[in-house]
């Protein structure tokens, strides 16, 4: 299953350093509804796609939003020049399935 979306960067206020998209509601209730053994967190792991760079993490259920949120590693943030409140486009493959 593959998804892509356009989305802005948001710091999360708990913790500084950790960067997150969210991933909209139509993708998220998709993601939701696959079958599959329940992982830690209630997290599923995918492969995303910012610009040039890919890699491989999970998305994790965000109580309060409704939706999944992808975390954005530094590496990622550097390698892209993205930065908080910045429109991110996103290409999301789910490997979990």
């Amino acid at each position: 299953m593959r998804f892509r979306f356009t989305a802005p960067l948001w710091q999360w206020s708990a913790q500084d350093g950790w960067f997150f998209v969210t991933v909209p509601e139509g993708p998220s209730e998709d993601i939701r509804g696959i079958p599959r053994v329940p992982r830690g967190f209630g997290s599923v792991r995918v492969r995303a796609t910012v610009g040039g760079t890919t890699w491989s993490t999970s998305v994790f259920p965000d109580s309060k939003l409704g939706c999944y949120v992808l975390p954005v590693k530094k590496a990622v943030r550097t390698a892209e020049g993205i930065g908080d409140g910045d429109d991110v486009e996103v290409a999301l493959e789910v490997l979990d399935m």
